[in-house]
Formats: C-alpha cells, structure tokens, sequence
C-alpha cells in the first residue's frame, strides 16, 4: 500500500466516530423526544400541535415553544439520527452544539410559558427540554472521545 493511501485512510478513519455505549443512551432519549411530542405542552396541546402550529390560539403558545419544537426535531432527532447512522464526526460535531442551542431554547421556552400569564409549561415541554440537554452532552462527549 502506498503511503498517500495510507494517510487518506488514516483521514476518513478520523473523521468517523464509534459513539459506543452512549448510543445505547442517545437512541432512548431520541425515542423519548419522540414521545414527548405526543404529551401536552402547554394547556392540552401536543408538542406535535405546537410544531405544527395547530395549537388552539386562545392557549397563545407564542414563538419560543414553536421554534423549539421545530430546532428540537432538527437537531434532536433528524442530525442526531444522521450522526448515529453514517458515524461521521461532522455531524456528530453539529448535534452536540446545535443541541447545546436547543436546549438552552428549551430552558427558555419553559420560562415563556411560565411568565405568559397562559397556562403554564406542561410536563411534555419540560420532557422534551430535558432530552435536549441530555442528548447535547452525550455528543459533546462522543466528539471530545475521538482519537
């Protein structure tokens, strides 16, 4: 083997990641945030009404939990599934810092409900919320693993 081939082997190897046993906590919390779109956020709307804005208008959920439940299918499921499957430290890379965004917007959109003067934050809000921090540290504990 010749050695250019040599190091674009050692390249691509690192530029991949094993997430190892902590996909075995990231592909849970995943499917939990998956479930948490189906409980109430706010009032009786379901995170799958608030991110489809078919929220009823007199709960008055506001931009912060929208744009939350639609950076948490983002970030949260749709890059964090991308990371777990093609093993690529890229996107591994953009789901631990994105994720620290969303749920930093999590955090936030629960005080939004909590200061609306509406019904407050409902226990899926919060669910979901949680996922996102714990989705965002298990990544930036895989990327910070890499060899």
């Amino acid at each position: 083997m010749s050695e250019a081939e040599d190091q674009r082997q050692q390249r691509a190897w690192l530029r991949r990641i094993d997430p190892g046993s902590r996909a075995m906590v990231i592909a849970p919390v995943m499917l939990v945030l998956v479930v948490s779109a189906m409980l109430p956020w706010a009032g009786d709307a379901a995170g799958w009404e608030v991110l489809t804005g078919q929220a009823d208008p007199a709960l008055k959920i506001g931009l912060l939990p929208w744009l939350f439940a639609v950076n948490s299918t983002v970030v949260g499921l749709g890059v964090g599934a991308l990371a777990l499957i093609t093993r690529r430290w890229l996107f591994a890379f953009v789901a631990g810092m994105a994720g620290l965004v969303v749920a930093f917007e999590g955090v936030i959109a629960i005080w939004s409900r909590q200061t609306s003067g509406q019904h407050g934050p409902a226990f899926g809000l919060i669910i979901a919320a949680v996922c996102m921090v714990v989705l965002a540290v298990q990544w930036i504990k895989v990327i910070w693993s890499r060899d």
